[in-house]
C-alpha cells in the first residue's frame, strides 16, 4: 500500500469524523468519498495533516463551505453532484492514516488529484480566518 505525499490541495478518500459524531462518542466516521488535505507538517514526526470534508450537503446555519466548480470535480474524477469543501470543521490525523482508503475501482490509488491553486488559496484563506476566530472545530484522530 503506497500512500501519496500529503501535500496541501490533495484530495483523498478518507473516513472523515464530523464533530457531531465525535461528540456522540464515535471514533470512526462514514467512509467519506473525498477530503481535502489543507495542511501538512513535513518536518515533524509523527507527521500530522489537517483534512477538510467534501460533502454534497450545502452548508447551512453556522457551517461554512466553498463550492467546488463542476470543471474541477470533473478534472480530478469526482462525481457531477454539487459539492462543498467545509471549512468550519476539520480532522487532524497522523499520516499515513488508516482512515485513508483506495478509490473505488482503482486498487492502490488513494488520491483523486489536486484542486487548482487559486481554489485552494480561497479555501485556505477562509479556513484560516475561521480558525483564528475559533470558529473551525477540530476532531483529533
Amino acid at each position: 500500500m503506497s500512500f501519496p505525499e500529503p501535500k496541501p490541495g490533495l484530495v483523498v478518500r478518507y473516513d472523515y469524523l464530523w464533530t457531531h459524531e465525535a461528540a456522540r462518542g464515535q471514533d470512526q466516521g462514514k467512509d467519506r468519498p473525498a477530503c481535502l488535505v489543507a495542511a501538512s507538517d513535513s518536518v515533524l514526526r509523527p507527521r500530522y495533516v489537517v483534512l477538510l470534508p467534501i460533502t454534497h450537503t450545502p452548508p447551512s446555519g453556522e457551517t461554512v463551505g466553498i463550492e467546488i466548480p463542476p470543471k474541477v470535480k470533473a478534472a480530478i474524477g469526482l462525481d457531477d453532484v454539487p459539492s462543498w469543501v467545509i471549512v468550519s470543521e476539520h480532522n487532524v490525523d497522523e499520516w499515513p492514516s488508516g482512515g485513508v482508503s483506495p478509490i473505488p475501482g482503482k486498487a492502490g490509488v488513494f488520491a483523486y488529484g489536486f484542486i487548482p491553486p487559486g481554489l485552494f488559496t480561497k479555501i485556505k484563506s477562509e479556513f484560516v480566518a475561521l480558525a483564528r476566530q475559533k470558529k473551525s472545530a477540530a476532531v483529533r484522530r
